[in-house]
């Protein structure tokens, strides 16, 4: 295509320097979540201390050095009592682990979170936590960070977009802070948050991440959290063993995503107020604290012993189970808490246990394996998962590995379910979220690719009188038709509508069509223009089809209308179509000739 005939209007992107204020503002944000996720760290530790210890204290606490004996299994029940209380009178959006509930206000709640849920959802959560239960602060933060950029953008004139881009800003900074993972928190964004790909929404959630880990750095906040040296031979027997961990890794997701909602649809069923439910979960938890008191709590400790491969079959396998179950029937009543920190201790403990039927290598390097496969199947999140445990570790050694088994569990949990943990809460809500992200087909296809180039078209030189009988025939297949003159050129659309208006205007029916379009604006479609500036026209001009013009000559080329639109959509759904039935078709013949 001659240089002439390209739009320069187009690029490769539509950001606008707008983004720059945006990114300045998530500065803001980013520093506002980062104050928000310590305090949130600092009140689960004032929660477990006065929970089990009876003391005024934010040091850390491993929950099984407590000497309160059995009577500690009423501690999670008085917690989760507290919760119940908070949700039913405060607000029900701090049930659960708080990623669906950020998912569900950015796609239908045009990224409004009520100031309510962002000071009760840590509260919530540090007394969820604080009293045994099993989860992490990720997600609580997640939303707390949320909250914090949605309350901050609602004060400003943004626009749904921008409130959307500021509020995942705020949850990629609250992840950072507790994780110090800013690249992870990034894909976190992209890969559940965002629902788009393009820098005004990329820049702003990066500029949110990187302050809050400059933040958190400053402030002499650990990182790596969980160092890790090993490393990995690189391998076809290695290669074996990472794909055999992810398929362990998806199975694993698939069993604690079913358990979860098993738990959800038993609570569902009980003649109670659902306010009373995490009672009934803290006492679950309460006894499964009595049985391990390592499944208890955030559980970090958990991670740096399997990490370091001081996990020993029957301990890892204790944890698993003990930590899977009071897990899912917490989360299923409806608490408050998170699951990337029990995904990792649950995963990781899976990897230590297979560790002794897996090819040799470092201690720890099958349950970080396992940790970041689990973490990927079950959120769906391939890429974040795997970066999120190679800053969790600060090794880069071990990403192909990573990777492996990560798109391994992203398969099989794909293949073996139709939504994962987070959206399938949004889904028995009565919404559906589509998570596959592709070039539109408008913004790739042209008019002259879809239009019809045979158009039948009607003569400046008819009158109205010969116009209402030509549309009015019998075989009219289509009710509008070009008007031009004797060059070619188009003056204008006659339809039913626009005589129907002649009409009633008094215009004599001897009147040409020429001298009735006379003067009238005319919107029309260049052939080489994208479908996207198509549809906008046709919107414009409330109009059904319009008229395709070579821009050159100004004469008519084509006709082009609102199913010559669909029919594009539907062209790339039936290469995909053809593409399964080709596949179909090639498995039916060779099962025909295996039978022969």
């Amino acid at each position: 295509m001659s240089n002439d005939r390209i739009d320069r209007r187009l690029g490769d992107f539509t950001t606008e320097p707008r983004v720059l204020l945006i990114a300045l503002i998530a500065v803001v944000v980013a520093v506002a979540a980062l104050f928000g996720g310590i305090a949130l760290l600092g009140l689960i530790r004032l929660c477990t201390n006065l929970a089990y210890l009876g003391t005024f204290s934010f040091a850390n606490l491993n929950l099984g050095d407590h000497q309160l004996g059995l009577s500690s299994v009423l501690v999670p029940v008085v917690g989760s009592l507290i919760v119940g209380l908070m949700a039913r009178y405060g607000s029900d959006k701090i049930r659960g682990h708080g990623i669906p509930e950020a998912i569900e206000a950015i796609m239908l709640g045009r990224s409004q979170l009520d100031i309510k849920v962002a000071i009760l959802k840590p509260i919530s959560s540090a007394i969820s936590i604080g009293t045994g239960g099993p989860f992490g602060a990720e997600g609580p933060i997640i939303m707390t960070g949320g909250s914090i950029g949605s309350l901050i953008a609602q004060a400003l004139p943004v626009t749904d977009n921008e409130r959307k881009t500021l509020l995942v800003a705020g949850a990629a900074a609250g992840m950072t802070t507790v994780f110090g993972t800013p690249i992870a928190a990034i894909m976190l964004a992209v890969e559940l948050l965002l629902f788009e790909w393009t820098p005004r929404s990329f820049v702003p959630v990066a500029v949110a991440a990187i302050i809050a880990e400059i933040g958190r750095t400053a402030l002499h906040m650990p990182s790596p959290l969980f160092p890790f040296h090993g490393v990995a031979a690189i391998s076809a027997v290695g290669l074996a063993g990472w794909v055999f961990i992810g398929v362990a890794g998806g199975l694993l997701s698939v069993g604690l995503t079913q358990l979860v909602y098993a738990c959800e649809d038993g609570f569902l069923k009980l003649p109670i107020h659902w306010m009373w439910w995490p009672m009934i979960g803290g006492l679950v938890v309460g006894i499964g604290g009595l049985i391990d008191p390592h499944a208890l709590g955030v559980g970090y400790d958990n991670i740096a012993r399997v990490l370091a491969g001081g996990a020993i079959l029957k301990i890892a396998l204790l944890l698993l189970i003990v930590k899977a179950i009071i897990w899912a029937v917490a989360l299923g009543s409806g608490t408050s808490g998170g699951i990337l920190a029990p995904l990792l201790i649950m995963g990781g403990a899976m990897g230590a246990a297979l560790s002794g039927w897996l090819p040799a290598a470092d201690p720890g390097f099958w349950a970080l394996l396992a940790m970041a496969a689990t973490m990927g199947g079950t959120m769906r999140a391939p890429l974040t998962a795997t970066f999120f445990s190679v800053e969790l570790t600060g090794n880069s050694n071990v990403l192909l590995p990573l990777i492996a088994a990560c798109a391994t569990a992203h398969l099989v949990t794909v293949l073996l379910m139709k939504r994962s943990i987070l959206t399938e809460k949004i889904a028995r809500r009565g919404h559906h979220i589509v998570r596959e992200y592709r070039v539109d087909p408008f913004a790739l296809t042209r008019v002259s690719e879809v239009m019809t180039r045979d158009v039948q078209t009607v003569s400046a030189a008819m009158t109205l009188r010969e116009a209402v009988s030509f549309l009015t025939a019998p075989e009219r297949r289509h009710p509008s038709f070009p008007v031009v003159d004797a060059e070619g050129h188009v003056l204008g659309i006659v339809d039913p509508p626009s005589v129907m208006g002649w009409r009633r205007a008094g215009k004599h029916r001897d009147t040409s069509l020429g001298a009735l379009l006379a003067g009238m604006h005319i919107i029309v479609a260049d052939p080489n223009e994208y479908l996207e500036s198509l549809a906008e026209k046709l919107v414009k001009a409330n109009a059904a089809h319009l008229p395709v013009v070579e821009p050159d000559r100004g004469t008519l080329v084509g006709y082009v209308g609102w199913k010559d639109l669909m029919r594009a959509r539907q062209k790339v759904r039936g290469e995909d179509r053809d593409r399964t039935a080709f596949l179909g078709a090639a498995i039916n013949r060779y099962r025909k000739t295996t039978k022969e």
